[in-house]
């Protein structure tokens, strides 16, 4: 019996069947990549012996050295599907005998002979991930010329030459994207978004807070990601308080009063959210003021600040040849469900320890200040210098850092408490009781953001404009 179709019906099954992926999946490489145990460890060396040491000659007696002893080193390899080690590479920090200071470099890539094809390209790739993951900002290598293509094929860029045991080579980076990645998806949009708003008035552009014309009073607001309130409510409440104080207090002011939106699918929940925020009031002792409830609606939160002051520290009052200091808090940890991208020091303070550390920039009356917020340590510098129409280095080796903080997560991360002020070399930052300052930088002619390393060595860590809003024009009121 025939079946005749309709043409709708025939026009559906057409549709039907285009939509209908017909590929194959592709297959699983016959390999797996894991970091080594023991075992592994062991694999990895006897192939480095076999290929550096008795096949090349590039070292005499044994490929070991000062990595080989570090504990944070680690070992990845490469498994067949019988078990056996078909490679392995070596990567740590650069320096096995100092601090991490987030500048790890990879080494020892081997692969076994008759491997399938693929197996180097995986351990490299393999290895760019987990330096990132371990919190490295820069990633180095230094390469035999024969192999350089697979290495720029996958993303590394030429920095320079080298010889080792003879043999010629070339030093590679891995172009490590956390820092801009971080400030595209926070900041980059606000100078095409703001355009024509004249936002803060003459002298202050990009700051945190605004100065309200004709008054002493500066005005901050602050929203929290309507994620972080529905996951995490009565810690956004928290925070709500947290970041406009310390706007106020990148601006040198003292803060008079908060008001408060916040809304909920139900008033338990927004109970919650206001627990939080009416628990870091009173850490602060800064009153709330009023504000707007609603429920029955999608979670969010936003946070008004008043401060006072007569002499309203800008963010773009800095110039080149200023010092660059980081005053933070490095007490306390990383908030629970936040690793790596939140850290609690407020939580545990006193009212007095959190005043006098928000009080340090009106104290202090350096030439320019911002609190570290959303787009973390670096992006913010980025930002204090755009304002003043430069550039500016970091010296990663002496910024402040807790030690549960690895140096790519403490760069991006919302620190807490955290100022960084520039001015005049030589003048000092006022005592900040439990927080930790330190010269950790300059600003220099230019744009964007560069990182000096103890090697000397510059890197580029944010190209130019943070905000696109440019630097400020006029003198600060």
């Amino acid at each position: 019996m025939r079946t005749v179709l309709s043409p709708q019906e025939l026009a559906s099954l057409e549709r039907s069947v285009l939509l209908v992926d017909h590929r194959l999946a592709a297959p699983a490489p016959p390999w797996r990549v894991e970091q080594a145990g023991p075992d592994g460890v062991a694999a990895h060396r006897a192939l480095r012996h076999a290929a550096f040491v008795e096949e090349q000659g590039l070292f005499a007696g044994t490929d070991l050295d000062g990595a080989d002893d570090d504990p944070r080193a680690v070992a990845l390899v490469a498994r067949g599907t019988d078990g056996t080690v078909l490679g392995g590479v070596r990567l740590g920090p650069a320096d096995p005998g100092a601090p991490d200071v987030g500048w790890w470099t990879g080494s020892r890539l081997v692969v076994r002979p008759g491997a399938p094809h693929g197996t180097g390209a995986a351990l490299v790739a393999a290895a760019c991930a987990h330096a990132e993951a371990a919190g490295a900002l820069r990633f180095d290598a230094t390469v035999q010329d024969r192999y350089l293509r697979l290495f720029t094929r996958l993303g590394w860029r030429v920095t320079g030459t080298a010889e080792v045991g003879g043999a010629p080579h070339t030093t590679v980076t891995w172009p490590v994207g956390r820092l801009t990645a971080l400030v595209q998806a926070t900041k980059a949009p606000l100078g095409g978004l703001l355009a024509g708003l004249h936002l803060g008035g003459s002298g202050f552009v990009g700051d945190d807070g605004a100065p309200v014309p004709g008054t002493d009073v500066v005005a901050a607001c602050d929203a929290i990601l309507p994620s972080m309130v529905e996951r995490d409510p009565a810690w956004a409440g928290w925070c709500g308080v947290l970041v406009n104080v310390n706007d106020l207090s990148a601006m040198g002011a003292a803060p008079l009063g908060l008001l408060d939106a916040v809304a909920g699918r139900d008033a338990s929940f927004v109970a919650r959210v206001l627990a939080g925020l009416r628990a870091a009031a009173d850490a602060w002792g800064v009153p709330v003021l009023g504000g707007h409830t609603q429920v029955g609606v999608p979670a969010a939160l936003g946070v008004t600040a008043l401060g006072r002051t007569d002499q309203p520290i800008p963010a773009g009052g800095g110039r080149p040849g200023h010092a660059v200091s980081l005053t933070a808090d490095l007490g306390g940890g990383w908030r629970r469900g936040h690793t790596g991208r939140q850290w609690d020091s407020t939580s545990g303070r006193t009212r007095a320890e959190l005043q006098l550390m928000g009080s340090v920039v009106a104290r202090t009356a350096p030439a320019a200040a911002k609190d570290v917020s959303m787009a973390g340590l670096v992006g913010t510098l980025g930002m204090l210098a755009e304002a003043s129409g430069c550039g500016a280095v970091l010296d990663v080796a002496a910024v402040p850092r807790p030690g549960g903080a690895a140096a790519g997560d403490w760069a991006t991360c919302f620190p807490g408490t955290a100022f960084l002020t520039a001015d005049a070399p030589g003048r000092a930052v006022a005592p900040a009781g439990p927080a930790t300052t330190a010269v950790c930088g300059e600003l220099v002619p230019g744009s964007g953001v560069r990182l000096r390393w103890p090697d000397g060595s510059l890197t580029p860590a944010l190209p130019g404009s943070v905000t696109g809003l440019g630097p400020a024009t006029g003198e600060a009121a």
